[in-house]
C-alpha cells in the first residue's frame, strides 16, 4: 500500500506500570495493522481483529474498557462493532509511548504520544487523539489515569510550545530515554528560527498546533474542573508564548511606508512538492495588514497554505483562547483580558473578510484569504476544516453561512471532493486527486443530524477499511485496496469519538445493520 508520510519506527520503552511495551514477542504493529486476525467479524465484511494481545497494549484505561463493553451491547451490526473495538481504543493500544515524570519534579506529568507509524508527537494529532476520551474524562489525581494522561500531555505540549513555538511536531523528552528519530524530509529544510532536530521532528509553522494545546487545555478543564493543575508548572508560560506568536504574525507582509516587514518565521525546503515549502524565499505569499486574522504558513494537512490566513485555524483559535481565557483569569486577571480581547478581533476579523459569495451557494466561508480579495474556495479532510467550525465551537450547525458551506464542501465544486462507488468525501493536496479521507466522512456525520446521511457514511466507512477494519488516511474512490496509511491513530480515535456520540444522540442508528 502507498505511505506518503515518513514512516519511522522503533521499540519504544515503557516507564510506567500502566505501559506495557518492548517485549519481544509483541509484533511490530506498522505490520501487524497490514495483516488480518482472527477472530473475523461475523458481518458481511468480515473485519480483522485488530488489537493488540493484552500484555502488548501500551496504555490500559478502564473506562475505555467499559465503553467497549457498554457498546457492544448497543451496536447491532458485528462490522460496525468491530471497527468501533478496534479503533476507539486505538491511541491507548498503540500510541501512548512514554508516561513518567519531567527530570526536575515528581509531580510533573508527561506524556509522549506518537501518531501511529511516524515515532513524533505533533500538537495537533495529540491533542485530538485525547480529545477521543473527553466524554470519559473525569476528576482523578491517579497519574495512572486518564486524567494523568491528559495533564501530561498538557505539559509536554507546553514544553515544546515555550521552546520552540512555530513548529509542529516534536521528539521524545530526554527523560523518556527514547532516542530522537531521524527525519529525512526535514534534512534540507532552512528555518527561521532554527531548532535542535533532537529535540523538534519536523518546524512547520502551523496555526492550529498552539490552538490545539488550548483546546487541549480546555478539553480537560471542562470535564474536571481541575483549575488548580493550570497554576502549576508551565501552562501560563505557554499561552504568554502563544499570544506573543499570535501577535507577531498579525502583521501583513508590508509596512505602511511600502517596506517589507521582517517575517517571524521562514521555511524552505528542497522538493519537488509545492505544497512542502513556502515561496518568496520562505516567508510565502504577500498576506495584508489589518483584518485581525493570524497567519499560518502550513495547514493541518502539513501542506502550505496558498494565502495565509486560513479561515479554519482561526476559528478554531478563537474559540479555544476564549475558553482557556476563562482558565486564565484566576491566575492571571491581565493575560486573561488580553486573551479575550484577541479572541474576540479574530473572530470579528473571521466574519468580516472571511466570508464570500459564491453564485451556487450563496455567502459561505472561504478556507483561505490574504486579505488583498484573494481567496481560496475548497476544504480540506484534516481538521480544522471548515466542515468542522460547530466541532470547534466556533458557531453552532444550524447558522445560515455554515449551512451554505457545508453544502459547498460537500458538493463537486470544492475541488478537493472525492467521489465514487467506493467513497465520497474531501480529500487534500496531502495525497492527491481520486482518494478521500475517511476523517472527512467522519466529520460530516459528527456535523449532522440526518439519519439517512448518518447511516450512509456509516456504511461508507464499514465498507471501505479492505477488510483490515480500521480507519485509513485516505481511500481510493474506486478501489478500497488501495489506501494510504493503516496506522493513523487521530482518525481512529476520531471514528470512535463520533459513534459514542451517537450512542448519546441518536442511539436508534446503533441499531443499523449493513449486512
Amino acid at each position: 500500500m502507498m505511505r506518503f508520510r515518513v514512516l519511522l519506527l522503533s521499540s519504544l520503552a515503557a516507564t510506567s506500570h500502566a505501559i506495557i511495551n518492548g517485549r519481544a514477542s509483541c509484533p511490530d504493529y506498522s505490520q501487524y495493522s497490514t495483516q488480518t486476525h482472527q477472530p473475523l467479524s461475523t458481518g458481511k465484511y468480515q473485519l480483522s481483529y485488530m488489537r493488540p494481545d493484552p500484555a502488548c497494549r501500551k496504555y490500559v484505561v478502564p473506562e475505555v474498557e467499559a465503553a467497549i463493553n457498554d457498546m457492544k451491547g448497543r451496536v447491532k451490526d458485528p462490522d460496525l462493532f468491530r471497527l468501533f473495538e478496534n479503533a476507539f481504543p486505538n491511541t491507548l493500544d498503540t500510541t501512548i509511548s512514554w508516561k513518567g515524570f519531567a527530570s526536575n519534579s515528581t509531580t510533573e506529568e508527561l506524556t509522549f504520544i506518537t501518531t501511529g507509524d511516524i515515532v513524533a508527537m505533533w500538537l495537533r494529532d495529540s491533542a485530538n487523539q485525547m480529545r477521543s476520551y473527553k466524554s470519559l474524562l473525569k476528576a482523578n489525581t491517579s497519574t495512572d489515569s486518564l486524567a494523568g494522561l491528559f495533564r501530561g500531555a498538557i505539559n509536554l505540549q507546553a514544553r515544546y510550545i515555550i521552546q520552540n513555538p512555530y513548529c509542529n511536531s516534536f521528539q521524545a523528552p530526554p527523560e523518556s530515554g527514547l532516542p530522537p528519530q531521524h527525519n529525512g524530509a526535514a534534512d534540507t529544510d532552512a528555518v527561521s528560527p532554527s531548532y535542535s532536530s533532537s529535540f523538534v521532528f519536523e518546524c512547520k509553522y502551523e496555526l492550529d498546533s498552539i490552538s490545539a494545546f488550548l483546546q487541549l487545555s480546555s478539553d480537560y478543564y471542562e470535564k474536571t474542573q481541575d483549575a488548580a493543575f493550570f497554576g502549576k508548572f508551565k501552562w501560563i508560560q505557554a499561552v504568554q508564548t502563544i499570544l506573543n506568536v499570535a501577535q507577531g504574525l498579525l502583521v501583513g507582509t508590508y509596512a505602511d511606508d511600502g517596506s517589507v516587514n521582517t517575517s517571524p518565521y521562514t521555511f524552505q525546503r528542497t522538493t519537488t512538492a509545492g505544497t512542502e515549502t513556502l515561496s518568496n524565499s520562505g516567508i510565502g505569499n504577500p498576506v495584508k495588514s489589518g483584518t485581525g486574522l493570524v497567519r499560518s504558513a502550513f495547514r493541518p494537512s502539513d501542506d502550505a497554505t496558498i494565502y495565509q490566513l486560513f479561515i479554519p485555524a482561526n476559528m478554531q483559535f478563537s474559540s479555544y483562547l476564549s475558553k482557556c481565557a476563562a482558565i486564565m483569569k484566576p491566575l492571571n486577571a491581565d493575560l486573561a483580558n488580553k486573551m479575550t480581547t484577541l479572541a474576540n478581533s479574530v473572530k470579528n476579523g473571521i466574519n468580516k473578510y472571511g466570508k464570500v459569495n459564491h453564485p451556487t451557494f450563496g455567502q459561505i466561508y472561504a478556507y483561505e484569504i490574504d486579505g488583498f480579495g484573494s481567496s481560496n474556495l475548497m476544504d480540506d479532510a484534516n481538521v480544522p476544516s471548515l466542515l468542522s467550525a460547530p466541532i470547534l465551537d466556533f458557531l453552532d450547525a444550524s447558522d445560515k453561512t455554515y449551512q451554505n458551506t457545508r453544502k459547498f464542501v460537500l458538493s463537486t465544486w470544492n475541488p478537493y471532493y472525492m467521489h465514487g462507488p467506493v467513497i465520497n468525501g474531501t480529500g487534500g493536496p496531502h495525497v492527491g486527486p481520486g482518494r478521500a479521507w475517511p476523517m472527512s466522512v467522519i466529520t460530516e456525520l459528527l456535523t449532522s443530524s440526518d439519519d439517512s446521511e448518518i447511516i450512509s457514511g456509516l456504511h461508507t466507512l464499514v465498507s471501505s477499511t479492505d477488510g483490515l477494519g480500521l480507519i485509513h488516511e485516505s481511500v481510493n474512490t474506486f478501489d478500497a485496496s488501495r489506501w494510504t496509511r493503516q496506522w493513523f491513530s487521530w482518525a481512529n480515535g476520531l471514528f470512535g469519538e463520533m459513534l459514542l456520540g451517537l450512542k448519546d444522540r441518536k442511539p436508534q442508528l446503533l441499531a443499523t445493520s449493513f449486512q
